[in-house]
């Protein structure tokens, strides 16, 4: 269990693939949707696609000649919502105590 956890995790880890996952929050889309919202190559894409799929976190489908991603599991959401709350009280905490120190981040 431990290593699907840390292969869950690490699919996520990429800044990339979360830019990807935020973009399928709004609506599914395909390849060449994704690549034009986020000016990267098309190749990359498709590979940070793939891991994502193979994570479980992204499902396809045909749709005619294009191949349309989204998000298989919502909950996905949360988790990401979560670590960016533990994130934003870290800092706080950070800056509090440099406060304090009288120091600058």
């Amino acid at each position: 269990m431990e290593t699907l956890i840390s292969e869950f995790l690490k699919a996520i880890s990429n800044p990339t693939r979360l830019r990807i996952i935020e973009l399928l929050k709004e609506k599914p889309m395909c390849v060449c949707d994704i690549w034009n919202a986020l000016n990267e190559e098309q190749s990359s894409i498709s590979k940070h696609l793939n891991e994502l799929k193979k994570a479980g976190i992204v499902d396809s489908r045909r749709d005619g000649l294009r191949i349309v991603y989204s998000v298989n599991n919502p909950r996905i959401f949360e988790i990401i919502e979560t670590t960016k709350e533990i994130i934003r009280k870290e800092i706080e905490k950070k800056a509090q105590i440099a406060l304090k120190k009288g120091e600058t981040l």
